[in-house]
């Protein structure tokens, strides 16, 4: 039986999720939802997530929500190696780095992709003190990878983790807005994206999440 996945694939929560059912090769069915029905609101999905969110991940009798959770738990069972297989030092460096992504890369990189996005569609002018603001948070958060990734291929060392694909979704959308100068200028950082997106799976996913008013509202979290 496959594996389902409730959400909308523009979210990058959600596509986070697909990426790494990808990734590991694994069948999966994307059940579509309607944030704009109010979808994650009905009780039938309330009894998967009780906080009304996307993704929710079944994998028979096992439901999952939050899409890092929903990460590990693919990896865990069908790919380990990118959690660090067995080493407890590998084990550590993937934990610290997705923690790195989900609290100092993550709200800026999409407090900036969803102001940008949602000002242009919306035809007004763009909060400039919250998106440079952030811009400022960032370029400081991506000095730290650029001297990590200065001495290592990859955020966890020298093999590819979810420490890594966890980026890929959010920096997805940022990428398209002007302030990817801040990941271009860094010249590890930017080696390491291109490598990232080039993946076969990446590629695959980012087909899911359009460069529209969708995509920059998607950004927040998903409620």
């Amino acid at each position: 039986m496959a594996v389902k996945v409730y959400g909308w694939a523009r979210s990058p929560f959600v596509s986070r999720a697909l990426l790494c059912l990808e990734e590991a090769g694994v069948e999966y069915e994307l059940v579509p939802m309607s944030r704009e029905a109010g979808d994650h609101r009905t009780p039938d999905h309330l009894a998967r997530n009780p906080f009304g969110q996307v993704p929710v991940l079944e994998d028979g009798d096992l439901t999952v929500f939050e899409s890092r959770a929903i990460a590990r738990h693919v990896f865990r069972k069908h790919k380990p190696e990118l959690l660090g297989g067995g080493s407890l030092e590998k084990s550590a460096a993937v934990d610290v780095w997705v923690e790195v992504e989900a609290h100092q890369l993550h709200p800026a990189a999409g407090a900036i992709a969803v102001e940008c996005f949602t000002a242009a569609a919306q035809g007004r002018a763009r909060d400039q003190a919250l998106v440079d603001e952030n811009a400022g948070k960032l370029e400081a958060v991506l000095a730290a990878y650029e001297a990590r990734l200065a001495k290592h291929r990859y955020l966890a060392g020298d093999f590819l983790s979810l420490a890594d694909l966890s980026h890929f979704t959010i920096l997805h959308y940022f990428m398209a807005t002007e302030y990817a100068a801040l990941v271009e200028k860094q010249p590890h950082v930017r080696a390491w994206w291109e490598d990232l997106a080039a993946r076969p799976a990446a590629r695959k996913v980012a087909g899911f999440m359009p460069l529209s008013l969708g995509a920059g509202a998607a950004a927040k979290k998903d409620e």
